[in-house]
């Protein structure tokens, strides 16, 4: 578990002091590392990251950052053991920025009922570069906004294009620097260091266990089925590189942001194109995965509210609401869906369905949902 904080006006500790709820009496202590980075005008406090190594599952801890008077508490719970049916439940958000829409995203997010474990992030974070000389005073009021809910529980992020900060105008030419020095993302454990994409990606799907963790889910941030006129097409080369992997991995849901909106997919791929065919166009498949488009958390841009007309074939559900989904995996066979628009009562579903397995299960949801 990598737990990551801010310090304004001094370092003071990289350390983190915790234990197990059951045992108050033996703590434990995690030393980390801090670091800070400087963008046109602004300086940003010490952002430390510390990993806690050798944690037990399905255990509830404690943990304490910051010395003396400054000292925080907060607590998490470590996720069951690995194996085939172990029920598990991820919430989804993209795009959430921080406005008052994002607030009310973030409130149904904590108070949905099904209780999900982890958030999985689709990108587009904090919308700093909205704001004059992207404002890294944003990244410190978002890390404070969602505060609340990252500090609780395991929160997986990609990264999105308003992470990019490349700015050559105000001398600011590394891109995603404040992304890269805010949020500790795992390129050790992945591999993936100076790894070409295509490289990691084909070695990451082969070395998926389905008999141990059953469900394959791809994170990304530009959509590459979207029927919206904002963002139309952008993922296309992406999709033309590494849809055909994904098809052949059997990957169950695809999730990405990007587009200020909800989109659910049918299970299509448009892998059959060749120089003479002319079979481009996308048609159901059942080894496809769903694509989910999950960019409406509420940020500054507002909503993508044009659409292609009439709906594609390939659009299942298709909505200009700000939101967020609810994952729930119940077994190796069968996951349950949920989205949730803000403009409704916490408990309701504006679009649902049962997801069937790929690898245990390959069978058509369509015909039973």
């Amino acid at each position: 578990m990598i737990v990551s904080w801010v310090t304004m006006d001094e370092p003071g500790s990289s350390e983190v002091v915790y234990w197990k709820e059951d045992e108050s009496s033996v703590k434990k202590y995690a030393h980390g590392k801090h670091k800070s980075y400087k963008f046109h005008d602004y300086t940003s406090g010490y952002i430390h990251h510390c990993t806690i190594r050798k944690l037990e599952h399905d255990t509830k801890y404690y943990y304490e950052v910051g010395i003396g008077h400054t000292v925080r508490r907060f607590v998490f719970t470590t996720p069951p053991p690995v194996g085939p049916d172990v029920p598990y439940t991820f919430g989804m958000i993209g795009d959430l920025g921080q406005t008052f829409d994002s607030n009310i995203t973030l409130t149904h997010y904590e108070k949905n009922p099904r209780k999900p474990q982890a958030l999985l992030f689709a990108g587009d974070l904090s919308y700093a570069d909205n704001y004059p000389n992207h404002d890294q005073h944003r990244w410190d009021t978002w890390g404070r906004f969602v505060e609340r809910s990252v500090a609780y529980q395991p929160w997986i992020w990609c990264a999105g294009n308003h992470e990019l900060d490349f700015v050559p105008e105000i001398g600011e030419t590394q891109p995603f620097k404040p992304y890269l020095h805010r949020f500790h993302v795992p390129f050790k454990a992945s591999g993936s260091k100076y790894t070409p994409q295509y490289q990691w990606l084909k070695t990451e799907l082969t070395k998926v266990n389905r008999t141990e963790t059953p469900w394959l889910i791809v994170m990304l941030h530009s959509p590459w089925y979207n029927s919206y006129d904002y963002h139309y097409m952008e993922g296309e080369t992406m999709r033309v590189m590494f849809e055909s992997w994904l098809v052949d991995a059997k990957v169950d849901l695809v999730i990405a942001g990007h587009v200020h909106g909800y989109e659910r997919s049918e299970r299509v791929s448009n892998v059959a194109y060749n120089i003479v065919n002319k079979q481009c166009s996308p048609v159901k498949n059942q080894s496809a995965p769903v694509y989910l488009t999950i960019g409406d958390g509420g940020n500054v841009e507002g909503l993508a509210n044009k659409m292609t007309e009439p709906q594609p074939e390939y659009s299942a559900f298709r909505e200009a609401s700000f939101g967020h989904a609810i994952l729930d995996i119940k077994n190796r066979t069968h996951a349950h869906y949920s989205w949730h628009r803000n403009q409704d009562g916490y408990p309701m579903e504006a679009d649902t369905m049962w997801f069937y397995n790929r690898y245990w299960h390959p069978v058509d949801e369509s015909r039973s949902n």
